[in-house]
C-alpha cells in the first residue's frame, strides 16, 4: 500500500493537482440546477464543474440528485441476479440462544420476499496488509473488551464440521499478504450487516461504524487464533501473521480505510444493469471499458425459524470459464451524469448510475480510475468551453 500511495501522490503532483485532505462536506449552495459552491468544515470551494469521487455519493446527495441505496427487485430491471440470493449452503445449526433471541452476528430471522429488493448493502471489511516475516511483523493488537460469547454462532458452525471460516490471503511484493473478506466463507472478516446506515451517517457516525468494523476484525482474528473450537491447524496458520511495520505506521499499522464495497448509487440519465454487462455491452457514448465479474459479498445472515442458518446476498463471480475473467462492457457517459434538471455541472464516476447487480461489477478501483479519468476530461472540456 505505501508504494501505491507514493505512486498516486506522484501522479497528482505531475498533473499539478493540489490535494486538500480532511475537508468534510457540510453543505452545498445552488443556483437553479447549478452548484455554485460547496462548504466544508475547512473552507468553501467554488468551481465551474464538480466531480463527486466519493464511494458514498455525498456531494451528489447534498446537491439534490436522485439516488438509491440497497438492492432492486428482480422485476425492476429484469435482472435474474437481483432480489435475494442463496448460493451458499445452509448450516445445520441453531441461530438462537436458549431464550429464543438471535445470536450475535446474525442479522435477521426474516430475509424478506425472495424476488423483492431491500435496503441492505454488501459486506464492508478492511483489507489487511499482513506478513509472516519476523523482521517486519508487528503483532496483531488484542481487542479491548473481547467477549467470546459474540462468536457462539461460529463455534457452533465449527463444531458441526464447517470448514469455510477465515479470510483470503493474496500474495503481495515484499513478503506481504493482502487479507480480504472471503466471498466463499460462511464467516470471515466482513461484518455482515455492519454497513447499514454508513451512507447517511455524518463524520462522527461514520467514525463509530469504522470503529465497530475494526473491533470486529480484531475480535475475529483473536477468536481464530485462541478459541479451542478452532482447529489447531487453522489457529496456527493465522497466528503466524502480523501487521507490517512499514505500512500505515501513522495508524498503528492498521489500514485507515474501510473497504466500502457499495453505498449510494445515483439515478442518472442511464442506469447500468445486468443486461448491459451480459447482453448489450456496446454503447454509443463509452468513456471506459469495465470487465470485473459480477460479484457481490453477503448482505444478510439469517437464522431460520425451522432450524438452520444461511448467508444471503452473495453473487459468486459471473464470468467466462476460460480465462476466468469478467465480460467486457462499455460504461456510457450518461451513467455518470445526473438528470440535467436536477444538476447540470456535476459528474459522478464512483457512485454512478447503476443497479446493485451493476455495482457488483463496477465496484473495482481500476474501473473507477478509468471512469474517473473520463469525468476529469469532461469537466475540463466543460470548464474550458463554458
Amino acid at each position: 500500500p505505501y508504494v501505491a500511495l507514493r505512486v498516486t501522490l506522484k501522479m497528482l503532483e505531475e498533473a499539478g493537482v493540489t490535494l486538500l485532505t480532511e475537508r468534510y462536506l457540510n453543505s452545498v449552495t445552488k443556483d437553479g440546477p447549478r452548484i455554485t459552491s460547496l462548504v466544508t468544515k475547512n473552507g468553501t470551494f467554488n468551481a465551474r464543474v464538480y466531480v463527486d469521487g466519493t464511494c458514498e455519493g455525498d456531494l451528489m446527495a447534498a446537491a439534490g440528485v436522485d439516488w438509491t441505496i440497497g438492492r432492486e427487485g428482480r422485476e425492476e430491471y429484469g435482472e435474474s441476479l437481483a432480489g435475494k440470493q442463496y448460493p451458499k449452503q445452509k448450516m445445520n445449526i441453531n441461530g438462537f440462544d436458549d431464550e429464543g433471541r438471535l445470536l450475535p452476528l446474525i442479522t435477521t430471522k426474516d430475509a424478506g420476499d425472495e424476488g423483492a429488493g431491500d435496503k441492505t448493502v454488501m459486506t464492508y471489511s478492511f483489507r489487511l496488509c499482513l506478513t509472516e516475516d519476523p523482521d517486519n511483523r508487528v503483532p496483531m493488537p488484542k481487542p479491548a473488551n473481547y467477549d467470546p460469547a459474540r462468536f457462539e454462532i461460529v463455534r457452533r458452525a465449527l463444531q458441526a464440521g464447517e470448514k469455510r471460516v477465515g479470510f483470503d490471503l493474496y500474495p503481495l511484493p515484499g513478503k506481504k499478504l493482502d487479507g480480504n473478506n472471503s466471498i466463499g466463507a460462511q464467516f470471515s472478516i466482513g461484518l455482515v450487516g455492519g454497513g447499514k446506515g454508513w451512507h447517511s451517517a455524518d463524520e462522527a457516525g461514520r467514525k463509530k461504524i469504522w470503529e465497530r468494523h475494526k473491533q470486529y476484525t480484531l475480535e475475529f482474528y483473536h477468536f481464530l487464533t485462541t478459541d479451542p473450537a478452532v482447529p489447531k491447524a487453522m489457529r496456527d496458520r493465522y497466528a503466524r501473521l502480523g501487521l507490517c511495520r512499514d505500512e500505515f505506521a501513522n495508524y498503528d499499522y492498521f489500514s485507515p480505510a474501510l473497504y466500502v464495497r457499495e453505498s449510494r448509487r445515483m439515478k442518472g440519465l442511464y442506469v447500468i444493469s445486468q443486461k448491459d454487462i451480459l447482453e448489450t455491452p456496446h454503447k454509443d457514448d463509452p468513456i471506459a471499458i469495465s470487465s470485473f465479474p459480477i460479484d457481490s459479498h453477503d448482505c444478510q445472515r439469517i437464522a431460520l425459524k425451522d432450524g438452520g442458518v444461511i448467508n444471503e446476498g452473495t453473487i459468486f463471480p459471473v464470468r467466462r470459464k476460460n480465462p476466468k475473467q469478467g465480460y467486457a462492457y462499455h460504461v456510457p457517459y450518461r451513467s455518470i451524469l445526473p438528470k440535467p434538471e436536477q444538476c447540470d455541472n456535476l459528474l459522478v464516476p464512483v457512485a454512478l448510475s447503476c443497479t446493485h447487480v451493476g455495482i457488483s461489477s463496477l465496484r473495482i478501483e481500476g474501473a473507477w480510475m478509468v471512469i474517473g479519468q473520463g469525468a476529469g476530461v469532461a469537466a475540463a472540456l466543460a470548464a474550458d468551453q463554458d
